[in-house]
């Protein structure tokens, strides 16, 4: 119903499609790079934000939380992948200069959806 899941301060990884492509490309063009990359943005949000930014985005608000009983009750063990923490940064792409088009995720939202594109205030890289 728009709002956050369960008490919304975990972790939510995310990156823009464009991102992914590039990162695709930089990896095959990088001799430097072995191994794994995560394929994330630079700026990890939570889960609070992440739901605000995208009902800011397509202009709706996000009022009704998502408990995380209801949750578990309705999904089962799938809900444990909406509820966990991932703080997940791109180390590997960052350290071999890769520049991120779309590095925050009010920028994403606009490129997707069109609308404001105004930073909110938690989503300062950590």
């Amino acid at each position: 119903l728009g709002g956050r899941l369960g008490h919304g301060r975990r972790w939510v990884p995310w990156v823009h499609l464009s991102d992914v492509v590039g990162l695709f490309l930089h990896a095959a063009a990088t001799e430097s790079i072995g191994g794994a990359m995560n394929a994330v943005a630079p700026s990890p949000v939570q889960n609070r934000e992440f739901a605000r930014a995208i009902a800011a985005a397509i202009g709706r608000p996000a009022l009704l939380p998502a408990p995380a009983f209801a949750l578990r009750a309705a999904l089962g063990e799938f809900a444990s992948a909406l509820l966990c923490s991932q703080r997940v940064r791109p180390h590997v792409a960052e350290r071999t200069g890769y520049g991120f088009l779309f590095p925050s995720l009010q920028a994403a939202l606009h490129d997707l959806l069109g609308g404001p594109a105004i930073a909110a205030p938690s989503e300062a890289a950590p």
